[in-house]
């Protein structure tokens, strides 16, 4: 699975693409999030909440759509062709 990660993300893991193996024919976000963390730890505490679940501050994209807001969440099937972006949270500028 292959994941465009943004800012301290990709800081984080040392890299701003990643290429992670997610095991079963069932691929959901969660668990390509999951395989994600695995090979780099650091991320779960910068991704994650102290209740475990993704930041509000966070936005997670399959193929550009916020699955958050445009899909099922943790549970939005993937597949190998998908391409996955973790986005920390943006401030701005001033006007």
């Amino acid at each position: 699975m292959h994941w465009k990660l943004f800012a301290d993300l990709a800081e984080v893991a040392g890299a701003k693409e990643v290429d992670v193996d997610v095991a079963g024919d069932e691929a959901t976000v969660g668990t390509a999030l999951e395989a994600l963390f695995d090979a780099h730890p650091g991320l779960r505490d910068r991704v994650l909440d102290d209740d475990g679940e993704v930041a509000p501050q966070i936005n997670i994209l399959k193929n550009g759509s916020n699955v958050q807001m445009e899909g099922q969440g943790m549970d939005e099937p993937v597949t190998e062709d998908d391409e996955l972006a973790l986005f920390p949270p943006v401030s701005g500028g001033s006007n």
